[in-house]
């Protein structure tokens, strides 16, 4: 088996990846805040996470993969300042704030669905889960690391050794980053709230429920630390994210885990996502320049089409999105399926020479060496297009491509009826004569003489794909 290898966030370098247990994985993924639309954005950050939990399994392990459901206590800034965010969907909308999320958490898992994103194991809402959050922050307040203010129960970051460092960050940057207008109790600047309480700009706070320190509702940091240990263990395998969590959000989660549990590390390796753009700005509802699944729907292409967009970079580099980037995406999918279903439909069975089997074996450790160097997205791609243009019996490359899709997630397997756009149309008689010869070597099962021909019309800028049909010729 080839080993895995993912860059730590944490330690900025790419490692090794060993499970805590022996062939099984806890994998925790940040869910979506439920108060608008998902766009494509969003779409980027889950396609990889399936990418992931996808590769683990390709390489024997049994994952648990958990993720949550925002529907309560996130900011409008990701620190502690503005109103909660479904309360901000409340009024755009015009609906109960637990309905809107309901809604919008329906429309994310569609959305997710048509990108053929497998989901998690656990789908944990936080408004389902108020006991265990209020029992984490009592831990906190026991042990010293919480304390109690008139607006809220906050953490304190100067009892935690290193806070101000995680993720290669400067304690000076954190407090620029974090200088909220509100807090006017907070010992320390960047100092951040488990339990908002019902007064000031959240006095009329809807979503709201009884605690030790009085009416109110959790802060958004600590709904992750008490779900993921909830179903995963106070310590678990990896842990996902978009780059916008690098700064507060995760940093707030290692914090308050460790600090609760004295157990280190909270999690093994952490994994996050760069940003999809737009004309170069982070895609984003705060900018109101992002698309949504339907948009790509009603502007003719397939979702799957996104999902390849998204595989053809690599997850730690930013991707910008343009109409004609996913053009190319859909074209790109097109021609792959193309390949697929003419090596499914191919009629001859051969038996493998030793150099052919050798190229089949190689092409499968290439591509599972590429996917398992840190999800290597691009390369692996790479690899089946090779292997599907190559000389290989179709029914090798067939059985190839549904093996690595297991990762890539096409749904190549799922082509049953898909029309083949090929013709031979108008040939050079250079080309035509060629044809002739290798159709005569074919009858003759003089396959060395049928591939020696193939590559001598790929030479003269030509692709030869053997259907059902007979020997269909495309322009390279």
């Amino acid at each position: 088996m080839t080993d895995i290898y993912l860059t730590n966030s944490l330690t900025r370098k790419k490692e090794k990846f060993e499970s805590i247990t022996p062939n099984k994985v806890g994998m925790y993924t940040c869910g979506f805040t439920v108060y608008d639309y998902a766009h494509i954005g969003h779409g980027r950050k889950y396609t990889y996470d399936d990418v992931l939990k996808r590769l683990l399994k390709f390489n024997g392990y049994e994952v648990k993969h958990v993720q949550n459901v925002t529907d309560v206590g996130h900011l409008v800034s990701d620190g502690d300042e503005g109103i909660d965010k479904l309360e901000k969907g409340s009024s755009k909308y015009g609906k109960d704030p637990f309905e809107v999320a309901r809604f919008f958490e329906k429309d994310f898992y569609d959305s997710m669905d048509k990108l053929n994103i497998i989901r998690a194991d656990v789908i944990c809402r936080a408004t389902e889960h108020i006991p265990e959050q209020i029992q984490l922050i009592e831990t906190l307040v026991a042990k010293g690391f919480a304390y109690d203010t008139p607006e809220a129960v906050y953490f304190d970051t100067s009892k935690f050794e290193g806070y101000g460092e995680m993720f290669g960050q400067k304690l000076a940057d954190k407090r620029t980053e974090r200088d909220v207008v509100t807090g006017e109790h907070k010992k320390n600047q960047i100092d951040f709230a488990l339990w908002v309480k019902r007064v000031g700009i959240h006095k009329d706070h809807i979503m709201h429920w009884e605690s030790p320190w009085g009416d109110g509702f959790p802060g958004w940091h600590v709904e992750c630390s008490a779900m993921s240990m909830k179903y995963l263990g106070e310590q678990f395998d990896i842990h996902t994210g978009g780059e916008d969590h690098l700064a507060v959000h995760h940093p707030n989660e290692i914090a308050q885990s460790e600090a609760a549990t004295g157990k280190h590390p909270f999690v093994n390796y952490w994994l996050h996502y760069a940003f999809l753009l737009v004309d170069g700005r982070k895609m984003s509802k705060s900018l109101e320049n992002f698309y949504t699944i339907e948009d790509v729907e009603k502007k003719g292409f397939e979702p799957l089409a996104l999902r390849y967009l998204y595989l053809t970079a690599h997850y730690r580099d930013p991707l910008n999105f343009t109409w004609e980037s996913l053009q190319a995406a859909q074209n790109g999918l097109n021609n792959l399926r193309q390949l697929v279903l003419a090596s499914k439909t191919q009629t001859d069975r051969t038996v493998l020479s030793a150099e052919k089997e050798k190229k089949v074996h190689d092409y499968s450790e290439r591509f599972t060496t590429a996917i398992n160097d840190d999800l290597n997205t691009s390369a692996a791609l790479a690899v089946l297009w090779e292997a599907l243009k190559s000389n290989i019996p179709s029914e090798d490359k067939y059985d190839l491509a549904i093996s690595f899709d297991e990762v890539l997630g096409l749904k190549l397997g799922e082509i049953t009826n898909y029309q083949l756009p090929i013709t031979n149309g108008e040939l050079p008689e250079e080309v035509q004569n060629v044809l002739k010869e290798r159709e005569e070597a074919r009858k003759n099962k003089d396959f060395a003489k049928s591939d020696e021909l193939r590559q001598k019309i790929q030479d003269l800028g030509y692709e030869i794909l053997d259907t059902s049909n007979g020997q269909q010729v495309r322009k390279i």
